[in-house]
């Protein structure tokens, strides 16, 4: 009897944690949101230091890309740059010249007005005076004219010049490898020493900290799910039995699909569903690709 009451304690145990199966509102998978790292320019990788399973924080230079023909190239703009400048003519010393003479002129010019007024200078002679001024501040604004039109003209040779270093610049910062987000490298492409492409993934990463399941509802469930609601998202552990999660739901599909094949029988597949996606904060016991069971919240 004790023999026979035990087989039938453990039956109705099996049962109700199994029984659970049928109280599940909606099935799915963990993915998480994977970041593929590429390279931004090409050559050969001279550093490379990180490994499968690492965890990278955002914003942190884990390799880098030769990058000595670009140092090279911007040496030689440079070096353009600096002889077309050298070209520019000193315009402030040629037009000091014609201001002095232009000055020494005019205190002759204004001797003579007074000579002329004590009648011991011809009009002449002021005539001259006057003559040879106007002959310089036209020489002044000649020259000026000149010299910030070749001012002007050197200028405009360097500024594709200084656009070609911008863009140099531009490309040594590419030749940096810097993970852009914080989380774990799950798969890597290259290693230290390969020459690269640009565009050739490097690595995938993903922030595991938190995962998202992704699950399907029916028609008859839309109503109950709205974004941001707190649901409960239940794992397999041994012995028939689940651990429970707290989840929130961040997304809702507006637009039906049929049930993916991996979910359901050959039968439900053609059922028409809607996709939804559940946040769920992970202590590491969670993996990607990791099914699970969404139980919603009792109206």
């Amino acid at each position: 009897m004790r023999i026979t009451l035990n087989a039938v304690i453990l039956a109705l145990t099996l049962f109700s944690c199994r029984s659970g199966d049928d109280n599940a509102d909606a099935y799915g998978n963990f993915e998480a949101v994977e970041t593929i790292v590429s390279a931004e320019g090409t050559g050969k990788l001279l550093a490379f230091g990180i490994e499968e399973g690492m965890t990278l924080p955002a914003d942190t230079v884990v390799g880098w890309i030769d990058s000595t023909q670009l140092s090279l190239k911007k040496t030689q703009v440079k070096a353009n740059i600096k002889a077309v400048l050298s070209k520019i003519p000193e315009a402030a010393p040629q037009l000091a010249v014609i201001r002095e003479q232009i000055a020494a002129q005019k205190r002759e010019q204004l001797r003579i007005q007074n000579l002329v007024k004590a009648s011991a200078a011809t009009t002449k002679q002021l005539d001259d005076i006057n003559a040879q001024v106007a002959v310089l501040e036209k020489q002044y604004r000649s020259l000026a004219s000149t010299l910030n039109t070749q001012v002007s003209g050197y200028s405009s040779e360097t500024q594709p010049l200084e656009a070609q270093v911008l863009q140099l610049n531009d490309q040594l910062r590419q030749s940096r490898i810097v993970n852009p987000v914080s989380g774990t490298v799950l798969t890597k492409y290259a290693e230290k020493g390969e020459v690269v492409n640009y565009g050739k993934p490097l690595y995938k990463i993903a922030d595991l900290s938190s995962l998202l399941l992704r699950a399907y509802i029916g028609e008859e469930q839309l109503g109950q799910v709205k974004i941001g609601q707190q649901v409960t998202v239940r794992t397999d552990l041994p012995e028939g039995k689940y651990q429970e999660w707290p989840g929130t739901v961040t997304w809702v599909s507006a637009e039906a699909e049929f049930t993916p094949k991996e979910i359901q029988t050959k039968e439900e597949r053609t059922n028409l569903v809607y996709a939804i996606k559940v946040k769920v904060q992970n202590n590491g016991s969670l993996k990607i690709g990791m099914p699970a069971e969404l139980k919603l919240p009792k109206p």
